[in-house]
C-alpha cells in the first residue's frame, strides 16, 4: 500500500505516464476510471496534472463509458465499429495523459511524455484494431469475448505493474510492443489473404451477369 501510495519519483511517474498511454489505445476509459479511482481512494499519489481524474464527476464519466465499452468491444464487428470511431480519440488521450503526468514540473518533460503516450497509444490501437479485424472473420462470437476479456484483465494488470514495479513494467512493456509488432505484420498477411479471397469470390458471381 505505500509502495503505491509514495508515487512521486521520476521512473515511476514515467511508468505511469507510458502505461496510461498504451492503455489508452486498448481501454482508455477503464484506463481513466482504474487511475482516478486508485488516486480518489488513496492508493497512489498522483501527479498533479492527473489529480483531476479523482474528481467525482469524471469517476462518473469514466466509469460510465468504461461500462459501455466493455459490453460494445465484445459483440462482432460492433467492436471494429468502435474502435475506428476512437481511432480519433485514444491517440490524443493517451497523449495528453501521459503529457499531464509531467505536466507540472517541466513543459520539456510534457512534450516528451506526450510523444510517448502518443506513440504508445498508437500502437496498441493498432495492434488491437488489426487483431479485432482478423477476428471477425470467425463467424462465431466466442472468440471475441475471449479476446475482450483478455485485453481487459491484461490492461488491469499493466496498469497495476507499472504502479508498483516500474523496471519490470519496463520490460513487460518492450516485450508487449515486439510482440504486438510481429502479431501485426502476421495478421495482416491473414487479412490480406482473406480480402483478396472474398474479392474473388464476388468477382466470380458478377462475371456470368456482364458476359
Amino acid at each position: 500500500m505505500d509502495a503505491l501510495r509514495n508515487l512521486v519519483d521520476a521512473p515511476q511517474v514515467l511508468a505511469l505516464a507510458a502505461a496510461l498511454g498504451w492503455a489508452s489505445g486498448i481501454r482508455l476509459y477503464a484506463a481513466v476510471l482504474l487511475a482516478g479511482a486508485a488516486g480518489y481512494m488513496g492508493y497512489i499519489d498522483l501527479p498533479h496534472g492527473l489529480k483531476v481524474l479523482q474528481h467525482p464527476a469524471v469517476l462518473a464519466a469514466s466509469g460510465f463509458m468504461c461500462f459501455v465499452e466493455f459490453f460494445a468491444d465484445k459483440i462482432p464487428l460492433l467492436d471494429s465499429l468502435w474502435d475506428t470511431v476512437h481511432t480519433v480519440i485514444r491517440i490524443p488521450a493517451g497523449a495528453a495523459l501521459a503529457a499531464a503526468a509531467f505536466g507540472a514540473d517541466s513543459q520539456a518533460m510534457a512534450w516528451m511524455a506526450a510523444l510517448l503516450g502518443g506513440g504508445l497509444a498508437a500502437a496498441s490501437h493498432t495492434a488491437k484494431m488489426t487483431t479485432r479485424a482478423a477476428v471477425n472473420t470467425s463467424p462465431e462470437p466466442f472468440s471475441n469475448v475471449a479476446v475482450s476479456l483478455f485485453e481487459d484483465g491484461f490492461v488491469i494488470f499493466m496498469l497495476w505493474l507499472s504502479a508498483t514495479h516500474p523496471v519490470i513494467f519496463a520490460v513487460a512493456l518492450v516485450l508487449t510492443l515486439i510482440l504486438a509488432v510481429v502479431l501485426m505484420v502476421m495478421l495482416i498477411k491473414f487479412l490480406r489473404v482473406v480480402f483478396r479471397r472474398v474479392n474473388d469470390f464476388f468477382a466470380g458471381k458478377r462475371s456470368p451477369q456482364g458476359s
